[in-house]
């Protein structure tokens, strides 16, 4: 297949975009426009991978651009999006713009060029703290945050293009991906890159929550399946380990790995309004089993902590160290 990745520079963006190419399609890489030619995280890739990359650099809030980047291509897997919750506090304005139009864009354009496939990515905080768990797709939306209530509108705008007009969309609905690449301000890596510098008295917000996390190896191949897969269209599917398990036993985890012995302390910065938290995601991902033979490899608690160790090893580099600023609340 000739694959546009929308977000190709990001975290998940680049761990997809490398295996695809290492799966032999070609892949045009949608990679956000700057004046320093940078490619985010695929500037890093291996020479191999960057040899092989069609890239293209623009903006998904452009249409123009976005059916430029669309000409040519039979499959289109969107991950482009704002996704830090606390900046969506402020900035909620950006958030519609990114993720809710430039999902109208991309649409838009698969419908008019006659793209064979639509994968568009939405998250678990679409769900909300849970109402029953697990949580499978047919689960109650809730808002809780900007950044939410824009993916909810991003989600219903791709689907909403499948009933009215047959666009082969379908939805990727990835719970809290973590691993090597990822930003700061999400917990995983908050932690790692605070003990990997030294510090053994750790700022965090609350501990309470519990989430479901899914290593980015398991995602980028649940991804690949939505792609091949002809059984989901117009359907929403989780993608999510099944593993409940809370922020605060997740950091002792990480500090077990790391061989570390710590204390947490509040930072209130890190808290979110009390109505906005999300408490409690745990993901039912037997459709994900049922029509994509899918099953995360790093399941579980044993599963976890394997991921967990990979992750740590890959932040405690020093040249990938030094790339994080462990002593800020990044938003």
């Amino acid at each position: 297949m000739k694959i546009l990745v929308t977000g190709a520079d990001g975290f998940i963006g680049s761990h997809l975009t490398e295996e695809l190419i290492r799966r032999g399609h070609q892949v045009r890489a949608f990679v956000y426009y700057n004046s320093f030619g940078h490619w985010g995280w695929l500037d890093e890739s291996p020479d191999e991978i960057k040899q092989e990359l069609d890239v293209f650099a623009g903006d998904v809030r452009d249409p123009h651009g976005v059916r430029t980047a669309l000409t040519g291509c039979d499959t289109v897997l969107h991950l482009a999006a704002l996704i830090g919750i606390p900046y969506s506090y402020h900035s909620p304005d950006a958030y519609v713009d990114t993720n809710v139009r430039g999902t109208l864009n991309i649409v838009q354009a698969a419908r008019d060029l006659g793209l064979d496939k639509v994968v568009h990515t939405s998250t678990s905080e679409v769900y909300g703290t849970a109402q029953y768990v697990p949580i499978d797709e047919q689960h109650p939306l809730q808002g809780q945050s900007p950044y939410s209530a824009t993916k909810i509108g991003a989600d219903q705008i791709a689907l909403s293009f499948y009933r009215s007009f047959e666009t082969p969309v379908t939805v990727a609905r990835p719970f809290n991906t973590f691993g090597p690449r990822q930003s700061a301000r999400a917990v995983i890596p908050t932690v790692i890159t605070q003990i990997a510098n030294g510090e053994r008295t750790l700022k965090l917000g609350s501990l309470h929550p519990t989430r479901d996390f899914n290593y980015v190896k398991d995602t980028v191949a649940g991804f690949i399946a939505m792609a091949e897969s002809d059984r989901v269209l117009g359907e929403e599917v989780n993608l999510g380990s099944n593993y409940e398990i809370s922020i605060g036993d997740t950091v002792a985890l990480i500090a077990e790995a790391m061989d570390a012995e710590v204390e947490i302390t509040t930072d209130e910065q890190r808290l979110r309004p009390e109505k906005s938290e999300v408490e409690r995601l745990w993901a039912d991902n037997s459709k994900a089993r049922e029509l994509l033979g899918w099953q995360p490899e790093y399941g579980q608690r044993e599963g976890f902590k394997r991921a967990l160790a990979e992750t740590a090893a890959w932040f405690t580099d020093p040249a990938n160290l030094a790339r994080y600023k462990h002593g800020i609340y990044n938003i």
